[in-house]
């Protein structure tokens, strides 16, 4: 039977984090529009900013339709669902915004994720999602799968980009600027990180920081 959460918090927080992989879906209002379902990976790319926000480090891609959706509506789920150990489905649903590199609350956010190297992935935006529903289920159906490592190529393809490479990159995708149905995507001109913690590296980058996600 599943069970309905008021926070992140705990065994829920202590299960989200220990996934190496998790779910993303959206949808725009239109009654034709397309489903989107993203499977997210990067390790140290995911954070529990407090007991009712998440986030995650949005990277270079070929496409942009999570973030179209949510400048549309704001809509979405993530879900993680257990490959090991005790069954278990996890899923947070609520409203999400993409904070991009020209936002003053950007590099405060980055901050959160001293476990990875943003700049190898082409760093697009950091998806910040405010839980309105907190659910678990059993898992029962999911099968036994176990994590041997993680992929380098993503990071190795984007470590060559610049911004202007970057931009360009962008530009001559067809779902970049906007989505596959015509929602607008990733602002382009793809805009400089200016904020006073781009300079900085190293784990000491925001640390001890509270973030304003509001």
């Amino acid at each position: 039977m599943g069970k309905e959460y008021e926070r992140i918090d705990g065994r829920l927080r202590a299960f989200i984090e220990a996934q190496p992989v998790f779910f993303t879906a959206t949808a725009p209002l239109a009654d034709d529009g397309t489903v989107n379902l993203s499977p997210k990976g990067v390790t140290g790319s995911f954070a529990v900013v407090d007991p009712h926000t998440v986030a995650y480090l949005d990277f270079a891609g070929s496409n942009a339709e999570t973030i179209a959706h949510l400048r549309e509506n704001g809509r979405i789920t993530l879900m993680w669902c257990a490959f090991q150990g005790p069954p278990d489905i996890v899923r947070v649903h609520g409203r999400g915004e993409p904070v991009f590199r020209d936002d003053p609350r950007f590099e405060e956010l980055v901050a959160l994720f001293p476990g990875v190297d943003p700049v190898p992935h082409g760093l697009r935006a950091v998806i910040v999602v405010h839980a309105e529903k907190i659910r678990d289920t059993c898992g029962y159906a999911v099968p036994f799968m176990a994590y041997e490592s993680e992929r380098d190529l993503h990071a190795k393809r984007f470590a060559r980009e610049d911004d202007a490479s970057l931009d360009a990159y962008f530009t001559k995708k067809e779902y970049i600027a906007t989505s596959m149905d015509g929602l607008p995507g990733l602002p382009l001109p793809l805009p400089p990180r200016t904020g006073p913690v781009a300079a900085g590296s190293g784990p000491e980058r925001g640390a001890g920081k509270d973030v304003v996600t509001t």
